[in-house]
């Protein structure tokens, strides 16, 4: 097998094994597809650029063994569409018969000050992140995991000190998170893990720096990572490798934060507030003479 395919974990550790990536074609999901595949685990992966994803599709499988390869299949699914998302799980199941693994990588945002969205572009953010991880969550616990069990893991961002620039996304996050723990907790009679992951705004790939900008976007970010180098998706991929794993059989409800540390360290650097004095201090000395002098004038008032 290629040394572009590999793991920290053992080899065939899946084996026989099934899961679906969403935006399963770049960055991030392509990476959580090798990894998957050379742990031996059949993989559907869907987008909804079909001609991307297959390009993918014929890249990685040329990586893999000529025999005794897993199955790598390609679906285009838009997850903010209810039907494409019931037929994504359908499909799977038509073709592997099971559904051990769904991985949420699917999402965007574009950055833009909250007081400029509009409605349309607001909803379709929320659509996308909250609303299509919930529908992929949803189809593949009615479909399959209710009666067999699985894992699932949800994709978010480092949003914690909030995410100015992409509020609609940094909120849709946040429900994902909320969501993530309620579903630990409904869905563990039937057997079924859930848990997030959240990469920093320090994950470079070149799909990422084609989308938000050239490599000094993601290098303003070094100062504010305490590692002082930015990370890979193969450093992502891992993560929710274990997370799928026997080795994390007793974590649900959880999100692992990989930022080398950034949450923990400062704010990002890449909006910065401008100085102004809108903000000015809460003087309680003039608080009081206010009060002072409505009682004086009180005073006079009952004089009267």
């Amino acid at each position: 097998m290629s040394s572009r395919v590999s793991s920290v974990l053992r080899p065939g550790l899946f084996a026989g094994q099934v899961a679906i990536v969403t935006g399963g074609g770049t960055g991030i999901g392509k990476a959580i597809t090798r990894e998957l595949l050379y742990l031996g685990c059949n993989v559907m992966i869907a987008a909804r650029n079909l001609e991307r994803l297959n390009k993918t599709a014929e890249e990685i499988r040329a990586e893999l063994p000529s025999q005794g390869a897993p199955t790598l299949e390609t679906i285009q699914c838009n997850i903010r569409k209810e039907p494409e998302v019931v037929n994504l799980i359908a499909t799977t199941l038509e073709k592997f018969k099971r559904i051990d693994y769904l991985i949420n990588n699917s999402g965007g945002q574009f950055v833009s000050p909250a007081s400029k969205f509009r409605l349309k572009g607001w909803n379709a953010v929320i659509e996308t992140n909250l609303t299509g991880t919930y529908l992929m969550c949803r189809e593949a616990y009615n479909q399959w995991m209710e009666k067999n069990g699985g894992v699932i893991v949800n994709m978010v961002v480092n949003m914690w000190l909030g995410w100015p620039g992409a509020a609609h996304s940094g909120a849709s996050r946040a429900g994902i998170v909320n969501l993530t723990k309620s579903l630990a907790i409904e869905w563990a009679q039937s057997g079924v893990r859930i848990n997030c992951v959240a990469p920093g705004s320090s994950i470079f790939s070149d799909t990422a720096a084609a989308n938000y900008g050239e490599y000094d976007l993601f290098k303003s970010n070094i100062p504010s990572i305490p590692f002082k180098r930015l990370g890979n998706p193969e450093e992502v991929s891992g993560v929710i490798c274990f997370l799928l794993s026997p080795a994390s059989a007793f974590i649900s409800g959880e999100t692992v934060k990989i930022d080398g540390a950034q949450s923990l360290y400062s704010p990002s650097t890449v909006y910065e507030i401008p100085d102004h004095k809108n903000m000015p201090a809460y003087d309680w000395n003039k608080d009081a003479e206010i009060v002072e002098r409505q009682k004086r004038e009180q005073a006079v008032k009952s004089k009267l």
